[in-house]
Formats: structure tokens, sequence, C-alpha cells
């Protein structure tokens, strides 16, 4: 049997290294795609929906996001029918990020799966992972949310500007706070 490869691992969820050539490969194309779409003509929507279906691994119909964008790979991201991305979201997508229908996505959010060992051995020797993130249907992450890895936040849910998830909320609450709480149910 044969080791897999860190690409395999990296998908897998497994520790792996980032530095692997088809990794390298897979990087420098999404940079070469988002690059593209972050200096395109902001007014040429065909355009800038051509780039991110060629960029992500599936975008919805109606669906928008405003430049600046930057990802890993981008195949790892699929986003639903007729959300939102204001300007400069993040998505760290070493994991599956998948986002649903109808979101609102502030300015400036980031989506980060990736994560490295607490050990320091294991991190110096640049070993990381990634835990996958949900963002259910109709879910407004306000501006400058950041979204933990291995995260799932429920539908209809909404997360109050400058908050932090570290760990997964329930569908149809107003979560608020680093780390994010739940406030009140909607």
């Amino acid at each position: 049997m044969t080791e897999p490869t860190m690409r395999e691992r990296m998908l897998a969820g497994d520790l792996y290294l980032a530095d692997d050539p088809d990794l390298i490969r897979e990087n420098a194309h999404a940079q070469r795609l988002t690059h593209a779409f972050n200096t395109g003509d902001p007014t040429d929507r065909e355009r800038a929906r051509e780039l991110l279906c060629e960029l992500l691994g599936g975008f919805g119909e109606n669906s928008a996001i405003r430049p600046p964008l930057h990802v890993d790979y981008g195949y790892q991201t699929t986003i639903g029918a007729r959300s939102f991305a204001n300007f400069g979201l993040v998505i760290l997508d070493v994991a599956t990020v998948t986002i649903g229908d109808d979101v609102q996505i502030g300015p400036y959010v980031q989506l980060l799966t990736a994560t490295h060992p607490l050990e320091p051995g294991p991190r110096r020797d640049k070993w990381e992972s990634a835990e996958p993130i949900v963002v259910s249907d109709n879910v407004w992450l306000g501006g400058g949310v950041i979204v933990c890895p291995g995260v799932t936040i429920g539908e209809n849910t909404a997360v109050a500007a400058g908050s932090v998830v570290t760990r997964d909320l329930p569908a149809g609450v107003l979560a608020a706070g680093t780390p994010a709480r739940v406030v009140r149910e909607l």
C-alpha cells in the first residue's frame, strides 16, 4: 500500500505539509483566478461570474461576491443561490466550506478551516490540517466575523459584527461576542 499524497491527506482532514508541489500548483491556480477577479472591471458581472464559477467548487445562481476575495484553493468552497459576500472575504478552504442559499456576508469576514498542531515540534515542522465549515441557508454574518475551523452555523441565524465563532451555533438565533454566544432566539 502506498503512502497517501499530501493532497490526499489534506482532503481527508489529516495532517499534511502544504509545501507539496501539487498543492503549490493548485494554490497558484487559485491565486491567478482571484487576481483576475480582484483586478477586473467591477461592472463586468458576467466576467466576474465566469471567474468565480471556474474558481469555486460551486457558485449558485444570482449570487455575488465583491472583490477583493482571497482563497487557498477555491474548489473546496461552494456557495448556494442568491447569496452575497461584501468586500474582503477571506476563505481558507483547506477543508470544505459550504455556504448555503440566501446567505449575507458582511465586509471582511474570515472563514478559516486551517488549523495547526498545538505541540511545538509538529508545528515547527510545518504540519497542518483543517476542519470543514458550514454556513447554512439564510445566515447573516456581520462585518468582521471570524468563523473558526469545524464550525457549523444553523439556518436563519445572525452573527453580530466582530464576533468570533469558535463552536457550532444552532438555527434561528442571534449570536454575538468573542467567543460568540447565543444572545436570543429569532
